[in-house]
């Protein structure tokens, strides 16, 4: 490929390597030492401000010593293929699952909570709209065909991420993970909220089957016949259907007779 590139491309490839890392570039003929140090330090500044931004309670658990080095890490040696700022979170996160091997002093739960950390960016970002009120749903939500809307995300954890802070940072897993809901409302705030197991097998459900009757999808995700015929449980799963809906989790999309779980 270097006998390809231009004379003026094998000079920027040479500045951005001496840039990256320049004990390991130190290409005189592009620039005085200083000035790349100068260059470089601008970059990595510019760098470290935004993952800070993303990435705050990671930044505050890691220490300070222990983020720059990290971040230090993530400009050496990570190719990044995109011109797009925010999509450098998801490049550094992919750096972290992929490429970065773990060291003795990462905390079990780097990658969780960073993942965590960015989902928020990720919402904030999506171009896609939350489900419109629907007044059956709300009216009547267990005779509508129900979706999950594409701004909430179900998601599971071995680590209760939404709890780590410099103060509580768990060596081990605890026994149960962690269900948690992000989504982005209708005001176009991002919430999380820790959800139960049977909660976020219905939105799982939805998530990878797509639209569900809604008795059908509690009689998959309860999985016992009992709780069909209950009628606190069919109030309890109303009332749950009515909230999800309420926060813009859920939409509906046609109603379907004849269909319910009472």
């Amino acid at each position: 490929m270097a006998e390809e590139l231009r004379p003026f491309q094998r000079l920027q490839y040479a500045f951005a390597a001496s840039i990256r890392d320049p004990q390991n570039n130190p290409h005189a003929d592009v620039a005085p030492a200083d000035r790349i140090q100068i260059y470089r330090q601008l970059i990595y500044n510019n760098l470290e401000s935004f993952l800070s931004r993303v990435f705050p309670i990671l930044k505050a658990t890691l220490g300070g010593e222990a983020w720059s080095a990290l971040v230090d890490d993530f400009l050496r040696e990570h190719q990044s293929n995109t011109p797009y700022l925010f999509e450098i979170a998801e490049e550094f996160l992919r750096y972290l699952q992929d490429e970065r091997p773990q060291t003795e002093h990462d905390p079990p739960f780097l990658l969780e909570l960073a993942h965590y950390e960015w989902v928020e960016l990720a919402l904030e970002i999506a171009e896609d709209a939350p489900p419109p009120e629907n007044s059956r749903l709300l009216k009547d939500p267990l005779s509508q065909t129900i979706f999950l809307s594409e701004l909430a995300w179900p998601l599971v954890y071995r680590f209760p991420v939404h709890r780590i802070r410099p103060d509580f940072q768990p060596r081990f897993p605890p026994a149960k993970p962690s269900f948690l809901l992000v989504y982005r409302d209708r005001d176009d705030q991002v919430n999380f909220m820790e959800i139960g197991f049977r909660v976020y097998f219905l939105l799982e459900a939805l998530r990878s089957q797509g639209p569900m009757q809604a008795a059908a999808a509690f009689a998959e995700t309860t999985s016992t016949a009992k709780r069909g015929s209950d009628r606190a449980a069919v109030s309890r799963s109303r009332s749950l259907l009515v909230d999800l809906a309420q926060r813009a989790v859920i939409g509906a999309s046609w109603p379907v007779s004849g269909a319910t779980l009472a």
